[in-house]
């Protein structure tokens, strides 16, 4: 019972909004977005807060390539782990951030590197193709 007042007390102290999920993927919220990674409230110009490079899945619950794209991307934050942030959104609960991204289905993902214009892409992409883009759009991996 000690521990999972301690738990508790530890995500009340962080604000709870960006919990862990499973896999090391964040969700992120919309307030979230603003502050850790572009505040388009304030810019004009892209330009990303982060000091390494982040991938942000739009999704909804009901969706079912959506589906298939989260333990893709929860093997892919592990593979990544310190070289790459993951990050999720619900389109339906962060209809504002949806909005900013013109997020009209799903899946999309949003890959941003630490320098540079991010890329947005719509549907549901085979491992090999995210590994492809994480090596050589994010990390400047390019293949030999």
């Amino acid at each position: 019972m000690k521990n999972i007042k301690k738990i508790w007390m530890l995500v009340l102290l962080c604000g709870g909004s960006m919990m862990m999920q499973a896999g090391g993927v964040k969700y992120i919220t919309t307030n979230d977005f603003k502050i850790q990674v572009f505040d388009y409230m304030v810019e004009s110009d892209w330009c990303y807060k982060g000091d390494m490079p982040c991938v942000i899945d739009f999704y909804t619950t009901w969706c079912g390539p959506c589906k298939r794209l989260a333990p893709i991307m929860e093997e892919l934050s592990e593979k990544y782990d310190g070289k790459v942030l993951f990050y999720k959104a619900d389109t339906e609960r962060e209809r504002e951030l949806a909005m900013v991204f013109q997020i009209s289905s799903i899946p999309q993902v949003l890959y941003i590197p630490v320098e540079g214009k991010p890329m947005l892409l719509k549907g549901l992409y085979p491992k090999e193709n995210i590994v492809e883009i994480i090596e050589e759009f994010l990390l400047g991996n390019k293949k030999d």
